[in-house]
């Protein structure tokens, strides 16, 4: 039986305020479910959460999380 593919998670921190962003950016970010700067969340590393964090990456600290 073949082994389950363990997926790998991106560590998502906020560094900087989306407060003078575009309104798309600012959704965005709301999106990835951050708040508040220096929140990090765990997201899937999945295109779709990859492109999300492609549009704002000048607001945000990105890490390959192993959980």
């Amino acid at each position: 039986m073949p082994r389950a593919k363990i997926k790998k998670k991106l560590r998502i921190t906020l560094m900087r305020s989306a407060k003078g962003s575009k309104p798309d950016q600012r959704a965005t970010v709301a999106a990835l479910g951050l708040r508040k700067i220096r929140q990090m969340v765990t997201q899937p590393n999945t295109p779709a959460v990859r492109g999300m964090v492609k549009k704002v990456i000048h607001l945000l600290q990105v890490e390959e999380a192993d959980d």
